[in-house]
């Protein structure tokens, strides 16, 4: 037996993380309490578990406007507006998708979990105001209470998965655990359209609200004592130069302006001037954040690589695409079929199920099949899930194209979502799993809102120009497939660059 001591935790720590910034010399490496090595089962399930109910809420969170929307806009005098109706559901996927990156940020330098327990307590305050909303008679109240709602969400989910990142080692079990985490997408999804849908229909809206706000209290004190805690890596000596203030001020800004303003020409229409200023100016921000980017010492984005670059790509033309799936296949049932929001929810819960065998599957093949080949098979399916469901004629049945139309589209969600964060995660080092996980969700929910924006549009000018109802909405998924196969070429391309010009690393992620 040797005698020669062993590393200290600090030691083996450091050694792991293999940190290659420039500041090192000024980064304090915590050990978490408990470490991964002692943490009893019971307590890293529930853990795990925990953090994947982050993305059960958010999913959850994004069904309660949009799917029992007939009832809310009733209650505020609003029915034939679908542009205030839209803004119910956009201003949360705007919020989301825009204070995400920012989020995962301010999580690497404060603390994962600090975050995490203020977001969801900052959730409870806005899902409660957001269902006091029907007693001020303004749906623009209620909208704000939404915005805020996302900006909570937006700083749970990648703290979450930041901390499941940072804990996790790398191997088979961090793989399942991104793998369940995006898996359970459909499944709030579905049970936060069901709940909402019940509630309004048999009792009223709002309750959807507060029972949100309950359970958002009650996640936050089961989490002080379920999450490890020193999951984190801190600057030592922090001051706000490791914050990328400018870059976040023209990230955010160009963010806000140019998805506002793509929701709000299908509204008002692109003839206003303001829509298309404020379209311009938020490209400027965008060109101003980026080049602040180039030269900020403590970057929001620090520099991708080839890998990440076409990922990132490809998620954002398949997410666009599913966002205007989701959006107009619940049109299709309400204005098409005339189906109650509690049928229409009910015809969602076969993707549960696709959605847990997509994830699990992800987390088993993705370090055996090239990340490229991944990515391209969830293109197709996004591809054949705006395909079925937008050619579907009027009156059929829901077995011939919804029900195959519903389990294709959550494969492309479920293994492009898992897939990756899981790249992302191991490109980026382990101080920045809040950063590795706000690039993904920031696109994923970025793209979601810019997808509807195109699509309204689209669906604008059709209706417009003379087009019923069931041609506009079928206009709107013909720019859902066009996004969707952009998503699978610029992945035929990436499987080129993967396979062919650089084999070496086909299957490295």
């Amino acid at each position: 037996m040797s005698n020669e001591p062993l590393p200290d935790p600090e030691s083996r720590l450091k050694s792991t993380l293999q940190v290659t910034e420039t500041d090192d010399t000024n980064l304090e490496f915590m050990v978490p309490e408990p470490p991964f090595e002692k943490i009893s089962k019971l307590r890293l399930l529930t853990f795990i578990a925990l953090m994947a109910t982050s993305q059960i809420l958010s999913q959850a969170l994004l069904a309660q406007s949009l799917v029992p929307s007939p009832y809310t806009a009733k209650s505020f005098g609003v029915e034939g507006d679908q542009g205030q109706i839209s803004w119910m559901t956009a201003a949360y996927s705007l919020s989301v998708g825009t204070f995400i990156l920012i989020s995962g940020r301010v999580g690497d330098l404060l603390g994962y979990k600090k975050v995490y327990l203020a977001s969801y307590l900052s959730l409870a305050l806005w899902s409660l105001l957001a269902g006091l909303s029907q007693y001020s008679g303004s749906i623009e109240f209620l909208d704000i209470c939404r915005a805020l709602q996302g900006l909570s969400v937006s700083a749970a989910v990648p703290n979450a998965l930041g901390l499941l990142g940072h804990y996790l080692p790398v191997g088979k079990l961090r793989n399942l655990a991104f793998g369940f985490f995006g898996a359970v997408a459909p499944l709030g999804f579905v049970l936060g359209a069901l709940m909402s849908s019940v509630l309004a229909q048999f009792a009223s809206w709002p309750w959807a609200f507060y029972i949100t706000a309950i359970v958002s209290v009650v996640k936050t004190a089961v989490s002080i004592f379920v999450i490890p805690k020193n999951i984190v890596t801190v600057h030592k000596n922090l001051t706000a130069h490791h914050f990328d203030l400018y870059g976040a001020a023209t990230g955010i800004s160009g963010l806000v302006l140019i998805n506002f303003a793509l929701n709000q020409g299908p509204v008002v229409g692109w003839r206003v001037p303001y829509v298309y200023i404020l379209l311009l100016v938020g490209a400027a921000f965008m060109g101003a954040f980026v080049w602040i980017e180039r030269v900020a010492t403590h970057p929001l984005v620090p520099k991708l690589n080839t890998a990440v670059v076409f990922t990132l790509a490809c998620i954002a033309f398949g997410w666009s695409s599913f966002g205007i799936w989701i959006y107009y296949t619940f049109r299709f049932a309400y204005d098409i079929l005339s189906l109650s929001p509690l049928i229409a929810s009910v015809q969602f819960i076969p993707s549960c199920i696709a959605g847990l065998l997509a994830g699990m599957i992800t987390a088993n093949l993705i370090h055996r099949v090239p990340a490229s080949i991944m990515l391209m098979i969830s293109m197709a399916c996004f591809v054949g899930g705006l395909v079925i469901m937008g050619l579907r004629p009027r009156g059929q049945i829901y077995w011939a194209q919804k029900f195959p139309s519903i389990v294709v589209a959550c494969f492309g969600m479920d293994i492009s979502f898992p897939s990756g964060i899981l790249i992302l995660s191991n490109k980026l080092p382990r101080r920045h799993q809040g950063l590795a996980a706000s690039l993904v969700t920031t696109i994923v929910n970025y793209a979601i809102s810019i997808g509807l924006g195109l699509a309204g549009t689209v669906e604008y000018y059709k209706i417009q120009n003379g087009a019923d109802t069931y041609t506009g909405i079928r206009s709107a998924f013909y720019m859902g497939m066009a996004l969707s196969a952009t998503g699978l070429v610029c992945s035929a391309v990436f499987v080129y660059y993967q396979l062919v010009r650089h084999r070496h690393s086909a299957y490295k992620i």
